[in-house]
């Protein structure tokens, strides 16, 4: 009786059951396509199985090093954790830095701001935003070592011109999605330009300002790690001392010390976002 009742609901909904297959072929297509893909990628990087297996079994190797501390309390925290303040610093210094000066750039690069004649205007800095945020920012840090020499300075710079493009063009964007209603709103009240881009559309695009610049510093601090490999200062010095030493241990637990660090971060950024973005609860107004 099920049997039956389920090949009568088949053919009296013939066109979503042939959805269904068709959906179902498109995943099995694209599943059977990355099965071949990482086939023709071993054979023709001659990744053979031998070496797979010896890629394995050293990776297992490291893992029982990283969680194997010896001599632990005979490790020169105190140095640790002075590279680690140092590559915060360079992740605010930077970050903070790109943020103030992108948000006025970025008012020049939105096209419903540089309209008419001015458009010009907008596809210029895009341009020179994509230019900036294309560049990796490991590339920025090793040109500024070349410039500035080594230190926490060439670090700063790496990552205040990187956030700068990226900044730059996700503001603009965020600019452009502004509702046009109170910009005719304060025109209709005699408002300047200025005004109008203050409280008609900064007003709107704030939230996505306060939360691309706190996620930022969270990605930052993450990335900003590898500049230490090119001198530009940090923890990611020692990091390239312990990983050419194999003290897999030390690098293991630099790794946690970041992670906490994060995760700080987001409990702080999450906060914030709840206060500026979110917003709080305002009692009502209650007649006595």
């Amino acid at each position: 009786m099920t049997e039956l009742t389920l090949e009568q609901i088949k053919q009296e909904n013939k066109a979503i059951f042939s959805q269904q297959k068709r959906y179902l072929t498109v995943v099995a297509v694209l599943a059977s396509s990355v099965v071949v893909y990482y086939f023709l990628f071993f054979a023709f990087f001659g990744v053979s199985s031998k070496q797979f297996e010896m890629g394995n079994s050293k990776i297992m190797s490291y893992f029982l090093h990283m969680f194997v501390w010896r001599d632990f309390w005979d490790w020169p925290f105190a140095y640790y954790f002075k590279q680690i303040a140092i590559t915060l610093a360079i992740v605010f210094g930077g970050t903070l830095t790109a943020s103030l000066v992108a948000l006025p750039l970025s008012f020049m690069a939105a096209r419903n701001v540089m309209s008419g004649p001015f458009r010009i205007i907008a596809t210029f800095m895009r341009r020179v935003f994509d230019v900036l945020r294309g560049i990796d920012m490991a590339i920025w840090g090793m040109i500024f070592v070349r410039a500035v020499g080594l230190g926490p300075l060439a670090g700063v710079m790496a990552v205040f011109v990187q956030d700068l493009g990226l900044f730059g063009k996700l503001y603009a964007e965020s600019h452009e999605a502004a509702d046009k209603k109170p910009s005719r709103g304060l025109t209709a009240l005699g408002a300047n330009n200025l005004q109008k881009h203050r409280f008609a559309i900064f007003t709107q695009s704030f939230p996505t300002f306060l939360a691309l610049t706190l996620y930022q510093l969270e990605s930052n601090t993450r990335s900003a790690a590898v500049l230490g490999f090119v001198g530009a200062g940090g923890i990611g010095l020692v990091y390239a001392e312990n990983m050419r030493l194999w003290n897999w241990d030390v690098v293991t637990f630099i790794t946690l010390a970041l992670v906490a660090i994060i995760m700080g971060l987001d409990k702080v950024s999450s906060v914030l976002r709840q206060k500026y973005i979110v917003g709080e609860n305002v009692p009502l107004y209650e007649k006595r």
